[in-house]
């Protein structure tokens, strides 16, 4: 009987856990990276993080896509939506540029559109919402349309730290440090000692 007690409250564990775990991470990395937001903006990426992930919150409930649905659609019901619904379809837009430039930013390298493009759309939903949003939460959108850039290369590290942990995702790394001569990729590679550290022998 009294064996099942913690049987039980594991039950309810994983979903604490995925929100702490996304908390702790992104503050760290954004500590690392030296990237400065008010403590609402960061839990806003918080919240982001935990609804997104599970998969099929990136795409259309109803189009049955197999692929983040294109912006200039979401773009082009928020410009026809009345008021209430046009935030709906701005913050849809915004969340999804800022989480396909951070963790599937490979992805776009093989697309006609590139992240300059993802970040221009994400930067232009949340500056559009910063003044349709009163108080807190308008700084918040205004925050984010700021340091879009920013904050995908928080969320880009976090992708990039999962992948370490099989070795198909660090031969995508070391693929995308080659292509790319990242600095950080080069720093987590040579962390795990599968890239020689200059000036020392392999």
């Amino acid at each position: 009987m009294h064996e099942e007690a913690p049987r039980r409250a594991t039950k309810v564990a994983p979903a604490t856990d995925v929100r702490e775990f996304f908390r702790e991470t992104v503050d760290e990395v954004r500590a690392r990276q030296r990237l400065e937001v008010r403590p609402q903006t960061e839990a806003y990426v918080v919240d982001l993080l935990v609804d997104f992930s599970a998969a099929d919150q990136l795409f259309s409930a109803s189009s049955g896509r197999t692929a983040p649905e294109p912006l200039v659609f979401m773009l082009k019901r928020a410009i026809e939506a009345p008021g209430p619904e046009r935030a709906r379809h701005l913050k849809r837009m915004g969340d999804t540029a800022l989480v396909v430039s951070g963790f599937f930013s490979d992805s776009l390298a093989r697309q006609l559109v590139d992240v300059d493009y993802y970040s221009s759309m994400g930067e232009r939903a949340y500056d559009a919402l910063g003044t349709m949003k009163p108080g807190s939460l308008g700084q918040t959108f205004r925050e984010l349309a700021q340091k879009f850039l920013r904050i995908a290369e928080v969320l880009s590290e976090i992708s990039e730290r999962a992948l370490v942990t099989s070795n198909e995702g660090i031969l995508r790394l070391y693929e995308r440090y080659v292509r790319t001569g990242s600095e950080r990729l080069r720093w987590m590679l040579q962390e795990r000692g599968l890239l020689a550290i200059e000036g020392k022998l392999s």
